[in-house]
């Protein structure tokens, strides 16, 4: 690292020789590429121009340079620091998995993307030195990490010192019991890195063959293999309710809340109203799922009756009141840190927070005191938001209505409970709707309007159905007001000057861009060029796509070359929504990050006790990094139980035909969705027939050499389903359909490239990546 304040030589950590660098001049782009990957802790425009001495016109200089060097794909941008591309962050979550010859500790990242290929190894340092000691970590922990690049080239690509211990893993393991001749039995692990397991036949307990049990491994000796002891039996496999379970063992979710935590819940009392106002006589009403448990978002709109805002709309958010409860330090708090999260499955939910506080104080319950955090905002009729205010409540909601119920009351059809509401509350919401959703049209966020589809199940657990729930007014309607809420409340906490976990979104890679720009080129299409791209700039590409064949491709392939959401303190806007202050504010009960974003408005604000602490705010960085590795860890785990749910739905149905689209393309073959189903499955490329498959990812296309005749992303298809495996969430299917004829353009591209897709003995591709706002 340049130190010298004078020009001349100065020797850089990061190539360990002598480079002529001019101290107060931008350095070569070498030498620049050289200290980033060297010290990605100090990776930002501002730390580069310290440490090189830059100012005035020199920090210009850098900027350019390091914006030609993204434009390269020589570097990205995470937040506000730059990395070399498949670089870790500075700040990871780490799996420790295994040791090396030396017995020293290796971990992977958490969550690591599966088109990046294998995630990189991390030696992990042990502080042993009197006041910096760090904490002791072992085999299976996870762990928060500081992480720097290795010296040592012949090693892992990087070290890490350990920040804090996340979860220390326990040798449990999940499995499915086979029954032996003789007694006792084999546990065949769910996890295809665990070791099948001998069960003695006094360690069996009660179960019996084909269930899914939880086992402690006891003896992992030398030679053979080792030996464990049933804890408990989970269920039949055979049953869809063991499946979640499945999810929450391998992607290691705590679901037992411990015993201080359930303590601190259930002698936990009401709210007091101190500091509070009294809204209680304010109709706020909550519009949820049908099935929906616990209620954390309450909504009431009327018009302004100022004469200064002709038109314009008074608009009331109020949420639960979390952090009256759950205090920061305290073992709820802990408890929730840990989770990140509320993780949604079919047949459960696994919550932040223990029922006593998340169904029960802080639910929003119809006639009951309640207290909350209300927003009161006020737009003007082209729906810009004038002004807004928040307020520490105590509330009272004055009905509950299902989306469905409150849409129905609108279109003319009321029941007997939305009925006396249709006028005092629910039209003014819909007014209200209206004139905010004309500063939605002005803002044009990222319009990628993807159905979901949600699983249905009998009682007994097993697959009912599979559908796409009609996306109603009232769903838009509320998601606009919470969306607005959190804006005011990244503005608040920006105006006090107080720190805060910004929900961030940044501009797709340029690298995703080109992708997508070149597969638009296939369509007749064009996408902008540059560096600084705006979501209405997909939108125009959607809107083109509108009414087409090829409007699903193009909508999948937008999806992909979005960049994921985060949390972060450092505040880089919100790329699909188009904002550029948004913060989590509106479900405290089910994501840690609004829990924080309410303490900083409850301290910043002077509202009472439960405010954020010094503590707190000196480890928002550490807490945005965990948090945002417990959201990809829950995504995970939801879609993997859902793959496994369908598997299973389908498994007795092998050999059948289905409908389906092509909707991944890879160098070893198809992944093929069936809508009716939500799943996918693959296509080996060695079964697509006789002919020369070539690969074109421009395209996204496979193509027969000899015939021309290929398949390409969004083409539907018809397959056959050849084999199941409901424990891996796998489906293989058998190509029916004949390809079609492919562009000139593209068989020309093909005899240029001369590049074999693959064949057989080829393993399948990754599965492609699903996207959520």
């Amino acid at each position: 690292m340049p130190k010298s304040n004078k020009p001349g030589r100065d020797r850089t950590a990061a190539s360990g020789k002598e480079d002529t660098i001019i101290h107060g001049a931008v350095p070569p782009r070498d030498v620049l590429l050289r200290f980033i990957a060297d010290y990605p802790d100090r990776a930002s425009k501002r730390e580069i121009a310290k440490a090189f001495g830059l100012k005035g016109e020199a920090r210009v200089e850098l900027k350019d340079l390091l914006r030609d060097l993204e434009d390269e794909g020589l570097l990205e941008k995470k937040r506000k620091s730059l990395m070399r591309p498949g670089a870790l962050p500075p700040v990871t979550v780490l799996d420790i998995t295994t040791r090396d010859k030396d017995g020293e500790l290796i971990g992977r990242p958490a969550e690591w993307p599966e088109e990046a290929g294998v995630a990189p190894a991390v030696l992990i340092k042990q502080s042993t030195n009197g006041r910096n000691k760090a904490p002791a970590a072992g085999l299976n922990d996870r762990i928060l990490a500081k992480i720097f690049p290795a010296k040592d080239r012949a090693g892992p690509a990087y070290t890490a010192r350990v920040i804090k211990v996340i979860d220390k893993r326990k040798t449990a393991a999940l499995g499915v019991f086979r029954e032996t001749p003789g007694g006792g039995g084999r546990v065949d692990p769910v996890d295809r890195r665990d070791n099948e397991l001998v069960i003695d036949p006094d360690a069996v307990e009660n179960a019996k063959d084909g269930d899914l049990v939880e086992v402690d491994v006891v003896r992992s000796g030398r030679y053979g293999l080792p030996r464990g002891k049933i804890m408990s039996v989970l269920g039949s496999v055979a049953s869809e309710k063991a499946i979640s379970m499945i999810a929450i063992h391998a992607h290691g979710i705590p679901y037992i809340f411990p015993q201080a935590a359930l303590a601190e819940a259930d002698s936990a009392k009401p709210a007091t109203m101190e500091k509070r106002e009294d809204w209680r006589d304010v109709p706020l009403i909550t519009i949820d799922p049908a099935d929906a448990k616990d209620h954390d978002d309450a909504v009431y709109a009327e018009d302004d009756p100022s004469p200064d805002n002709p038109g314009g709309v008074i608009v009331t958010v109020a949420i639960a009141d979390v952090s009256w409860y759950v205090r920061p330090g305290s073992a709820l708090d802990r408890e929730a840190l840990k989770r990140g999260n509320s993780v949604y499955f079919p047949d459960r939910v696994v919550p932040m927070l223990p029922e006593r506080i998340s169904n029960d104080l802080c639910s929003l319950r119809e006639g009951e005191d309640r207290p909350a955090l209300a927003v009161r905002m006020t737009f003007s009729k082209d729906g810009r938001k004038g002004s807004h205010t928040f307020h520490r409540i105590m509330m009272k909601s004055a009905a509950k209505l299902a989306y469905q119920q409150a849409q129905a009351a609108i279109d003319g059809n009321p029941d007997d409970k939305a009925g006396p509401l249709l006028e005092p509350i629910l039209k003014p919401l819909w007014h209200a709707y209206e004139v905010m959703k004309r500063g939605r049209d002005r803002r044009q966020p990222l319009d990628l309007d993807l159905p979901e589809r949600k699983i249905l199940l009998k009682e007994d657990g097993t697959v009912d159905r599979v559908f796409v729930p009609p996306r109603l007014d009232a769903h838009k309607l509320i998601e606009e007001m919470m969306i607005q809420a959190n804006v005011a409340a990244a503005e608040t906490l920006e105006k006090k000057r107080q720190v805060l976990i910004y929900r961030v979104h940044d501009q797709p890679s340029l690298a995703k861009q080109e992708v997508l720009r070149e597969f638009l080129g296939t369509l007749g299409m064009s996408l902008t060029k540059g560096g600084h791209m705006r979501a209405n700039s997909f939108n125009g590409i959607l809107a083109q796509a509108s009414g087409k064949a090829f409007e699903t491709m193009v909508g999948e392939m937008v999806l992909r070359s979005q960049s994921q959401a985060i949390y972060s303190p450092e505040n880089i806007g919100h790329f699909g929504l188009n904002l550029m202050k948004y913060a989590h504010f509106t479900s405290p009960i089910r994501r840690y990050a609004d829990l924080i974003v309410h303490r900083a408005l409850v301290g910043s604000l002077g509202f009472g006790q439960g405010g954020i602490t010094p503590e707190e705010e000196g480890q928002l960085d550490d807490i945005a990094a965990e948090i945002s590795t417990f959201e990809r860890r829950a995504m995970a785990a939801e879609r993997d139980t859902v793959d496994r749910l369908i598997a299973h739905h389908l498994a007795g149905r092998v050999g059948e035909e289905f409908k389906g689209r092509v909707r991944g393309v890879t160098k070893a073959g198809l992944f093929v969705a069936l809508p009716e189903f939500g799943a996918d499955g693959f296509v080996p490329i060695s079964t697509l027939g006789m002919d020369y498959f070539i690969y074109d990812e421009a395209h996204q296309a496979l193509t027969g050499e000899r015939s021309g005749l290929g398949y390409r992303l969004g083409d539907e298809v018809e397959v056959k389903l050849v084999h199941a495996q409901p424990l891996a969430g796998s489906l293989q299917f058998e190509m029916l359909s004949e390809g079609r004829k492919m562009p000139t353009a593209t068989r020309s591209f093909h005899k240029t490239t001369r590049r074999r897709a693959g064949g057989p003995g080829k393993r399948p591709g990754t599965r492609p990546p699903r996207g959520r706002r």
